[in-house]
């Protein structure tokens, strides 16, 4: 009999497990806090659960909590994690710990459908959705689980692509009955998917953060997702949700040398989000096998910032972290790595 797992369970199923095991339904109250606040991986830790129904859990359930099954560690301390799911496909999870904040970059997918030029992950191809459980999983179960301050689906896979599941993740991450985490400590990122953007942003109040690349349609020449759901379009959706408060909005913009880097592209791009209340991160491209794409120097970057800056657009360049280990944007794969 293959056992019910646990976590990734909200608080409604978790109380109708407790009736269909003839337990009280405010036993599935009891099992969400031992779960997701006490953070236990044993029934016997249980204590306030009577030992019949302990053993009753043990019998017909698993809390499902498994570690990683491999673990590399960056010359910057970035810790990149590796684990194998019940049908032997494995995703990457990566911890960057940066003086008072501590990340967690999750994956949300094995492979990816998106097949972005510069992503790794992509290169990989698609092989399925990540369950709840296989999803926080990967947050109760890395080592510095309890220092975690932020966490950002932008790991393996598109996050929009998979919404049930990662808004059921949000859901336990910050509901009171579960983690009861700040919305604003986690963010998404997405290519932008029309239907799965605009339900994420309806029914969750995480920061968002866009996978941009390009400020017109060439993005399209390297990420096939624009000829679904053109930018154009996209920014037209975000100027109908208000950013200026709680929630953050950015773009992620991925520095190519000769290809989107020129102070042209920089005046195009501030035009594109003109009046816009977000904030755009210069990436370095971080290369990955077979694609002869190169970074910018980083007195390109420099100067893209300082022109969007001067356009009225907030732009910062993000530190790279983990690159020597295979941790950096665009480089997850299901793989050991360094």
């Amino acid at each position: 009999m293959q056992k019910k797992v646990l976590v990734g369970k909200d608080l409604s199923e978790l109380k109708q497990l407790a009736q269909e095991l003839r337990m009280p339904a405010f036993t599935g109250k009891q099992i969400t806090e031992w779960l997701y606040q006490k953070r236990i991986t044993e029934f016997s830790a249980m204590t306030n659960i009577s030992k019949q129904n302990r053993d009753k859990l043990e019998e017909e359930c698993c809390v499902g909590v498994e570690p990683p099954i491999h673990e590399v560690v960056s010359q910057d301390g970035t810790e990149k994690y590796l684990f194998r799911l019940s049908d032997g496909c494995t995703v990457e999870t990566v911890y960057i710990p940066d003086r008072e904040r501590a990340t967690l970059c999750v994956s949300s997918q094995v492979g990816c459908k998106m097949n972005c030029l510069f992503c790794m992950t992509g290169k990989q191809g698609f092989q399925r959705n990540l369950t709840p459980a296989e999803i926080i999983n990967q947050i109760l179960a890395v080592p510095h689980s309890e220092q975690l301050t932020n966490i950002v689906f932008m790991g393996m896979g598109e996050p929009t692509d998979n919404l049930d599941s990662v808004l059921k993740v949000i859901e336990i991450l910050t509901a009171p009955w579960g983690m009861a985490w700040s919305p604003k400590r986690i963010t998404l990122s997405t290519v932008g998917i029309r239907k799965g953007l605009q339900r994420f942003l309806d029914e969750s109040k995480c920061h968002l953060a866009v996978s941009l690349h390009a400020p017109d349609g060439r993005r399209a020449k390297y990420m096939p997702a624009e000829k679904a759901f053109p930018i154009s379009d996209m920014i037209s959706m975000l100027r109908e949700y208000d950013f200026s408060h709680q929630r953050r909005l950015s773009f992620e913009y991925i520095m190519l040398r000769g290809v989107n880097d020129s102070i042209e592209d920089a005046t195009k791009l501030s035009e594109l989000l003109k009046g816009l209340d977000c904030r755009v991160n210069l990436i370095r491209y971080h290369a990955i096998p077979g694609i002869s794409l190169q970074s910018s120097t980083y007195e390109t970057i420099e100067a893209f910032r300082d022109e969007l800056n001067r356009k009225g657009v907030v732009a910062t360049i993000r530190a790279s972290r983990g690159e020597d280990v295979s941790a950096a944007c665009g480089m997850l794969a299901s793989q050991k790595g360094k």
